[in-house]
């Protein structure tokens, strides 16, 4: 039998959040995003199978984004509202069905239809965060948001590499067979080792949803917040979907190539525990500053050294991934930290905000590649993270 945790209007105390459950619910995170980014490295694989063409095969992408965004806006507030185990169990295994249709089709409309329902059930692993942070202490809540955190993104980071090094040797639809197998494990974990917990919410679920928009008007942190970390997911997206592309014709480089980059590049998970340090500590201000400086800054070498090369791309994707990571938890801790009882939809509106914004960038991502090149495209996603530094300076000058 799982403990129980009590709404935060309750009397009895969290079950204590230890060290390995820390680490379990980071694996969960892990391998479930990763759901989200197996394609991203292997679309021209997958296109030709489909019968795509290579000007729009960053639709599989960009409509599992759009997917987890609705999942997001839809799903996530009813932590809220029902109980968090059940709801997390029925999520995973709509996952679960999902990746077994992606890695058995064979036609255009069948597999960005797939694509989307795999992006919308995804979002477990955003009902799995604010229950870690129900659990967690005051004093600590960011940290273990940044641990767990930590975990999340290096599923993020590695999903890319082991899709490309499974497609470079056994096929894309291994790929998805794969991940079949490894959510259906999840399932399994989660129902075994998962606190329930109701929440103290007793409205309708549409009162639930018409109170986002009440939640946005009255608070700027997570306006400001969501606004940061969706132009720092465009740019992003639109990097990691256009590098494969680059380095397969630019280079010559072979899946096991791109998977070996893609593995430099999860180094970058590494910013998410000192992001939850710097929050926890009170710098979330500096930890913003730095990491959309550093965010801004990720192209140069590559726009101003183009002789660089390869070497110019892997400084790219460590430094981008670090300060998408970096502002991604520092963000998440601040809106964590407005309202315990409101925490899912606030998580909600975090990240539907953050995965349309990393949608527009891989939405644009081929076409733009396969119109004007590499540079172009490295410029305009660098000009992602410049805005969100503007408005961010602005900000701080106007308080």
């Amino acid at each position: 039998m799982t403990p129980e945790i009590e709404s935060p209007t309750g009397g009895s105390s969290h079950p204590r959040l230890t060290r390995g459950m820390v680490a379990l619910f980071a694996f969960c995170c892990a391998a479930i995003v990763a759901n989200l980014y197996y394609a991203q490295p292997i679309i021209a694989l997958i296109a030709p199978a489909i019968h795509m063409s290579a000007g729009t095969a960053s639709l599989i992408v960009s409509l599992t984004q759009v997917g987890y965004a609705l999942g997001m806006f839809f799903l996530v507030p009813l932590g809220d509202l029902v109980e968090n185990r059940r709801l997390m169990m029925t999520t995973a295994l709509i996952s679960v069905g999902a990746l077994a249709a992606a890695s058995t089709a064979h036609h255009t409309t069948t597999f960005l239809l797939v694509s989307l329902v795999l992006g919308f059930s995804t979002v477990t692993v955003q009902i799995l965060v604010p229950l870690a942070a129900h659990m967690a202490p005051d004093e600590t809540r960011g940290r273990v948001v940044g641990t767990i955190m930590g975990g999340l993104l290096l599923g993020i980071l590695l999903a890319r590499p082991i899709s490309s090094f499974v497609a470079g040797h056994f096929g894309w639809r291994t790929v998805y067979w794969g991940a079949t197998l490894l959510m259906a494990s999840v399932a399994a974990l989660l129902a075994a080792t998962m606190p329930s917990r109701q929440p103290a919410h007793t409205g309708s679920y549409g009162q639930l949803i018409h109170s986002l928009g009440g939640l946005l008007l009255t608070m700027p942190v997570l306006r400001h917040r969501a606004l940061y970390q969706a132009l720092m997911f465009a740019s992003f997206s639109l990097f990691w979907t256009t590098v494969p592309l680059e380095l397969m014709r630019h280079y010559g480089l072979s899946q096991s190539g791109v998977a070996l980059f893609a593995l430099v590049g999860a180094i970058g998970a590494t910013s998410a525990p000192i992001a939850g340090r710097l929050a926890d500590a009170g710098h979330a201000r500096i930890g913003t500053y730095i990491a959309l400086v550093v965010g801004t800054l990720s192209f140069a070498p590559n726009l101003i050294f183009p002789s660089l090369g390869v070497g110019g791309l892997v400084a790219t994707g460590v430094v981008l991934d670090f300060a998408t990571q970096m502002n991604l938890v520092v963000g998440q801790r601040e809106i964590l930290a407005l309202d315990a009882a409101s925490r899912n939809r606030l998580t909600a509106l975090y990240f539907t905000s953050i995965f349309l914004g990393g949608a527009v960038g891989s939405a644009v991502a081929s076409s733009l590649y396969e119109e004007a090149g590499w540079r172009l495209s490295a410029l305009i996603a660098s000009l992602f993270p410049m805005f969100a530094l503007g408005h961010f300076l602005i900000s701080v000058r106007k308080r």
